[in-house]
């Protein structure tokens, strides 16, 4: 009978060698790069909170819907409310968004998209029954700030009297009237020795409008300006 032996592999004489251990480097916080990115954050975190306190200054105003032109009546659709920061003297230049209008409130000078809603931009209550007189008004006697809806007082300056006579003084022919109409020379390259003026007087002003002529035709007219 046959036996049959199995043999074992030798077993290894030794053991491998166990990895070396690697420890994680910690960053110095000297480290430049670590001290750039701590300064960007805080840049940002400054950023931030300045744009978010701007915000909370901002404050709503209307502002032109589309093209709004000389004369036309204001409507609500014509505006949109439009935020901005607003400072100084500013900020009550504008007519904040949400206020009405008054009826019948119209556009004093042409506004283009977009543009905002200075209150000397708008004439209020303006009547269509409003009666309208031309003035001549020579150069010199005609602040260059007046256009059409701005409110002006028109003054009469005598022809030269004696001396102590009261009507060498100017007399005031209409108060607070608007002017709805500074129409351009078609030459702008003549001389002018006149501007024409046109000033509407509401109708409760029309019963003195007489009055107001007889002045205007007995001297040299002198406009000026209410501001605001």
């Amino acid at each position: 009978m046959t036996t049959t032996r199995s043999t074992a592999a030798p077993a290894a004489s030794g053991t491998l060698p166990a990895p070396a251990a690697t420890r994680a480097s910690t960053r110095d916080w000297r480290d430049p790069r670590l001290a750039a990115g701590i300064a960007i954050v805080a840049v940002c975190v400054l950023l931030g909170s300045r744009v978010l306190s701007g915000a909370d200054d901002a404050v709503a105003v209307w502002g032109a819907r589309h093209d709004l032109t000389a004369g036309s009546v204001l409507a609500r659709s014509d505006l949109e409310p439009v935020r901005v920061r607003l400072t100084g003297s500013s900020a009550g230049r504008y007519v904040p968004a949400g206020s009405a209008l008054v009826p019948g409130s119209r556009v004093a000078h042409d506004l283009a998209a977009g543009e905002l809603l200075a209150r000397s931009a708008v004439v209020s209550g303006t009547s269509d029954r409003l009666v309208e007189v031309p003035l001549s008004v020579a150069p010199d006697d005609l602040p260059a700030s007046v256009h059409r809806g701005a409110t002006v007082d028109v003054w009469v300056t005598p022809k030269v009297a004696p001396a102590g006579d009261d009507r060498s003084r100017a007399r005031l022919a209409l108060e607070g009237v608007v002017v709805v109409g500074v129409p351009q020379s078609g030459d702008s390259l003549a001389p002018r020795t006149t501007q024409q003026v046109i000033v509407g007087v509401e109708p409760a002003q029309a019963t003195d409008l007489a009055d107001a002529l007889g002045l205007l035709a007995d001297g040299r007219v002198v406009l000026t300006r209410r501001a605001g």
